[in-house]
């Protein structure tokens, strides 16, 4: 391995020395090197050299209330103080763990009643299909063991999580998927319909097929349909009207449970609390992260019905314990940064906020569809997708895949702006505080990227 001379004696020559980046091509990185943060403050980030940037990615989806939030900052100093850690096995528990549950239940669909905290989105989403398993085993349906998930989907990287995720590159090399799961047709229509196919008709599409599979593999077989309201690492992926409703009338009828993966969704993304209030369905259970905290510290927290309480409940007595759980399950100092950040959340009405703002947000970002690259633009609140493509007239992208988006990438971070991109999708989620000027001026920094990508495509050939 060589770092290069540009790296010598440097932070960066370190992190390449010793580091492994998530997502990362591990070998361009040595040649690259590390962008590095230094600082934040609402909506903006800072380089070490001071460079400052607009993040309208949100850091991953989740800086709900921006860097650098004193109350967060307070809320965690005192808790450190006070009690810095203590586990929550066997009886033992603490007032922020207590308080958190109570509040999550509060403010979440009537049909929660009961919380279970874990360290992230992955590690959430591992706790429900033992809960799943666990709870059917307990009702006499061993068999219910099958996943139902949807191609592109996202529902994290541990082992049993990664074989839900839908994508590629999660499942590649590393012997996934380990559980059964069946990945299902992507539920948007600009990229999974046929030509000519009506919204209507693909909706009815996508039921037939779920209820196709579900008896082709027997019902008594089929534990759990998971799946992000709106599909994030997908590409903000809309489903089509009446697609919720169905999938949750199939899973009623069948005795199927539904989960709704709000890691992305939920704490006001949507310009409501959780996306499954947007789509109005009502599921079983539903995983949380990432705004929960505004991701300051890790956490994520399951909300389950009374009904899967009581069989699991009823369980633990017949073995004698819920053998399941974490050293930080409901860590006293991550559970206190999230009651105040929900507190934040609501004091300053940022769920109506994203709602008002992602409006406007919209608006503008539709003027960009008149661009010669822009094949389409999506989304819902404060969460929006622009798909560059090299033909506006044909649903195919660039046969040359990433290439236009890594270029986007370079140039974004060139006009001081932050965003995600995933393969040739420019992808937006800023922070729930984001002003309407502000939001304005991601949409102008974007515009600007476009045209230098535009001119680049031009220029290299890019097809």
């Amino acid at each position: 391995m060589s770092t290069g001379n540009q790296f010598s004696n440097s932070l960066a020559a370190a992190d390449i020395a010793t580091g492994l980046h998530p997502y990362t091509n591990a070998r361009l990185h040595e040649t690259k090197g590390p962008l590095i943060m230094e600082r934040g403050e609402g909506i903006y980030v800072y380089d070490i050299s001071g460079k400052q940037y607009i993040e309208s990615f949100a850091g991953l989806w989740s800086v709900a209330i921006g860097f650098s939030e004193p109350r967060l900052v307070e809320a965690a100093t005192k808790q450190m103080q006070k009690l810095p850690f203590y586990h929550t096995f066997n009886h033992i528990s603490h007032e922020p763990n207590i308080r958190l549950a109570e509040k999550l239940v509060e403010i979440s669909p009537e049909q929660f009643t009961r919380v279970s905290f874990t360290n992230s989105g992955s590690e959430a989403n591992d706790t429900v299909i033992k809960m799943v398993w666990y709870v059917n085993n307990a009702r006499g349906k061993p068999e219910k063991k099958k996943f139902l998930a949807r191609t592109k989907g996202y529902h994290g990287v541990t082992m049993a999580s990664g074989s839900l995720t839908g994508l590629l590159n999660n499942h590649r090399d590393f012997d996934l998927p380990i559980i059964p799961v069946i990945h299902l047709t992507t539920p948007h229509l600009r990229t999974s319909g046929h030509d000519g196919e009506t919204e209507a008709e693909f909706t009815a599409r996508l039921l037939k097929e779920i209820e196709d599979t579900i008896l082709a593999e027997g019902p008594e077989t089929i534990a759990a349909f998971i799946g992000e309201p709106l599909m994030a690492a997908a590409g903000v992926l809309v489903p089509p009207a009446g697609y919720w409703q169905g999938v949750e009338a199939l899973c009623r009828k069948y005795d199927i449970f539904l989960i709704a993966d709000e890691v992305v969704n939920g704490f006001g993304r949507l310009g409501t609390m959780f996306g499954s209030t947007y789509f109005r369905f009502k599921p079983d259970i539903m995983v949380t992260s990432k705004q929960l905290t505004s991701s300051y510290m890790p956490l994520a927290a399951i909300l389950f019905t009374e009904e899967i309480y009581d069989i699991l409940a009823d369980n633990t007595a017949k073995i004698g314990t819920w053998g399941h759980g974490y050293t930080t399950t409901g860590h006293p100092v991550a559970t206190a940064v999230a009651l105040e950040n929900l507190k934040i959340i609501e004091e300053r009405d940022l769920v109506g906020n994203a709602a008002r703002v992602g409006k406007v947000f919209m608006e503008n970002l539709q003027q960009l569809s008149s661009h010669c690259l822009v094949g389409d633009v999506r989304g819902v609140g404060l969460m929006a997708a622009v798909e560059m493509v090299p033909d506006k007239s044909s649903r195919k992208g660039f046969s040359q895949f990433g290439k236009a988006g890594g270029k986007a990438f370079a140039s974004a971070l060139q006009n001081n702006l932050i965003v995600r991109v995933l393969g040739d999708q420019l992808i937006f989620c800023p922070p729930l505080i984001i002003t309407e000027e502000q939001a304005l001026e991601v949409v102008a920094r974007a515009r600007t990227t476009l045209e230098e990508v535009a001119d680049f495509v031009s220029c290299e050939g890019v097809t």
